[in-house]
């Protein structure tokens, strides 16, 4: 070893050893403040208060002084010597190849989802090995050409180990120093599910067969090739649990050093990081395993597909916020969470401002206008004309973005919708459904099939682009989506509950229609004025978002639950008036409104994005009524996002839009495998599918 050489390796350990002695666990003051705060203006954030509160402690903002951070998503890129034991679907050739993609052509998922996170994207070698074109905006960190091949011996070298941590340190404090405060790391490394697989194995006490996965979508018969893999890596290295530089060593790559590396050096300077999916799950293992109060500035994104990923946040102390059935690592489900951060800390800004009447940073939507059932005549007995009239009423002055864009009591009667002048309303019924258009699906489902990622790794955001063209007959949706959130209440809102409606759904671009529902009405008069305004807001929009609001967290969960009892009483194949006559008149009142406003949409072909658990209930009993629905419904929670909110008000609906911006942005913003020049896979449902 040369003297120069080894005056690096020894300023590599230091660093290393200098970084993991000054981490500090994260503060816990500004969490019991938030939720102190939270609690006095009785509003539920569900784990978004989580989200928010591990950001607060690790930044060490109170609550009031929450800013936005500035983000960076940092693609680390290297090649594993593994991948000659052919456990990938792709060439070793495709890291170089996609490396490119990020700085050339600027097609790739790590670029679409930077975008719609407002992220700033950098790409750094660590060790690709194949020859790369001239990359000026490539950060030059590389080790070696790729690792050693660790089902044959060790991966790297203790030093090279240490320098793959070193230059994560250093990416980490010069992004800081130029005022990035939270780091999003995604990696490039055909191969590098083995490698992870194998670090999840050692550190989180799995086998081979519970550890590894299918990675880049491979055949069963390459699965059973790469858990043999795992296994024989395991045996030849035998890696200490207890020091996580000898794990990375021995069974790791030089990509997830940097990002463990990362991990470390943001943990030091206060900075957040927010991990991805498997492998950046395994690089955090390693800084775990190495400074353990670094899991404190960690935040949970998605779980991924890999099986392996749910023991590892567990390892982590981690629970995730969605579940989109992912398999890719270029810092795609840490967008999207991202992206919720923003939304969260404009609320709690909106909500715990010293001025009510505080604006909202957003250029467009959570215009909030109001809209209320009322009588215009005296109700004769069994008659119900009247209970469905609309009326426009002033606007609140300190409910955040507010408007008044209809003049005070303009009216529209149920008449008009469902009989004829003078007639009581007829059966409450739903409107026929429009098929979806099967070939605009299909040519969108070959574009995502086609597009330089592996086949259906972007899980649920393919599931969200092939719907919407299907709803909307286009086969590549624009990127644009007009929407609308229409929230649904018996009683006035406080200042700070419209507050934080307008917030997130300004966040989500979308302006805010508040119905006020008369509880004494039939539930064919709340129908037909759920119906008349959401075929107002159906009109101009793609999207729309209902919700209903109540009057606190406790009458929500209540709510809830006495309309789960009553719809499991319903039979089956009850008629919607049958239904509606099993609920008390209240209940009946907002059910009826929601159906009304659902079934309207989604005839004039609007995808409907869900919020609240009771607007789920009725949602789901109208699908089992009607399972021609049942394509137009966008079930946010649970079934894609874990929020746990209980009370409604649209903040789910609006970040079930930012779901469909992702959808979108993947859709219009990446280039094909043909406009790339990216290897398309050898293996596996993607063989024959790219191109």
């Amino acid at each position: 070893m040369n003297q120069s050489l080894d005056t690096v390796l020894v300023s590599d350990t230091v660093l290393v050893s200098d970084t993991i002695r000054a981490i500090e666990p994260p503060a816990q003051e500004p969490a019991e403040q938030l939720h102190h705060a939270l609690k006095a203006a009785d509003i539920d954030l569900g784990t978004l208060t989580a989200l928010l509160s591990r950001y607060a402690c690790a930044t060490k903002s109170a609550p009031a002084a929450l800013e936005k951070p500035k983000k960076c998503t940092i693609i680390c890129c290297a090649d594993h010597g593994v991948a000659e034991m052919q456990v990938s679907a792709y060439p070793p050739e495709t890291t170089a190849q996609m490396t490119a993609n990020y700085l050339l052509a600027k097609g790739a998922v790590a670029n679409a989802l930077a975008n719609f996170a407002k992220s700033d994207l950098f790409v750094a070698d660590l060790g690709i090995k194949a020859p790369l074109p001239p990359l000026p905006a490539l950060i030059d960190r590389k080790i070696a050409h790729g690792t050693k091949n660790s089902a044959k011996g060790a991966a790297m070298t203790r030093e090279e180990a240490m320098r793959a941590l070193a230059s994560g340190i250093q990416l980490a404090e010069e992004k800081i120093a130029q005022g990035y405060r939270c780091f999003l790391p995604g990696e490039m490394g055909i191969s590098n599910t083995t490698a992870s697989a194998a670090i999840a194995a050692c550190l989180c006490n799995l086998t081979p067969e519970k550890a590894t996965g299918r990675g880049t979508n491979i055949s069963d018969a390459r699965l059973k090739t790469k858990i043999e893999v795992v296994r024989q890596i395991l045996a030849v290295n035998r890696p200490a649990a207890s020091d996580g530089i000898d794990v990375l060593q021995k069974v790791g790559g030089f990509e997830l050093g940097c990002i463990a590396g990362l991990i470390l050096g943001a943990a030091r300077r206060g900075a957040i990081v927010i991990l991805d999916g498997f492998n950046t799950g395994a690089a955090a293992l390693i800084a775990q395993a190495l400074a353990p109060a670094a899991t404190g500035y960690l935040l949970p994104s998605h779980l991924a597909a890999e099986p392996a990923h749910a023991a590892i946040l567990e390892k982590l102390g981690l629970t995730p916020y969605m579940d989109m059935r992912f398999r890719l690592g270029e810092a795609t489900g840490s967008s999207l969470v991202a992206d919720f951060l923003d939304a969260a800390i404009d609320a709690c800004k909106s909500l715990l401002a010293k001025s009510p009447a505080a604006a909202i940073d957003a250029p467009s939507g959570g215009v909030l206008r109001h809209r209320a059932m009322r009588e215009t005549a005296p109700r004769a007995a069994g008659a119900v004309s009247d209970a469905g009239t609309v009326s426009d009423t002033a606007a609140v002055s300190d409910a955040g973005a507010v408007d008044n864009t209809c003049a005070v009591g303009d009216t529209c009667a149920v008449d008009d919708i469902v009989g004829s002048v003078g007639a009581a309303p007829a059966a409450v019924t739903f409107p026929s459904f429009p098929a979806l258009d099967a070939a605009a699906a299909a040519a969108c489902q070959k574009r995502l099939d086609s597009l330089a990622k592996p086949i259906y790794s972007l899980g649920r955001l393919e599931e969200l682009a092939v719907r919407l063209a299907g709803i909307r007959g286009v086969a590549q949706p624009p990127l644009a989506a007009k929407r609308a959130l229409l929230l649904f209440t018996h009683e006035d809102l406080s200042p700070r509950a419209q507050r934080l409606t307008t917030s997130f759904a300004a966040h989500a671009g979308a302006p805010v229609t508040l119905a006020r529902l008369d509880a004494a009405a039939s539930p064919a008069a709340a129908f037909a004025f759920g119906q008349r305004i959401a075929q107002e807001l159906a009109a101009d929009c793609t999207l729309v978002g209902v919700s209903l609001a109540a009057a606190s967290i406790d009458t929500a969960a209540e709510q809830a639950a006495r309309l789960e009892a009553a719809l499991r009483r319903a039979a089956a194949g009850s008629a919607l008036d049958d239904l509606l006559q099993r609920l008390s008149p209240a209940l009946a009142c907002s059910s009826a409104a929601l159906l009304g406003a659902i079934s309207a949409a989604a005839a004039r072909r609007c995808l409907v994005v869900l919020d609240d658990p009771l607007t789920e209930s009725v949602a789901r009993c109208a699908e089992s009524l009607s399972p021609t629905l049942a394509p137009y419904l966008l079930h946010v929670q649970p079934d894609y996002l874990a929020l746990s909110l209980d009370a409604g008000g649209g903040i789910a609906a609006s970040l079930g839009m930012r779901l469909v911006d992702a959808a979108l942005h993947m859709e219009n913003d990446m280039k094909t495998f043909a406009e790339t020049a990216v290897a398309v896979a050898a293996d596996g449902p993607g063989k024959g599918r790219q191109g």
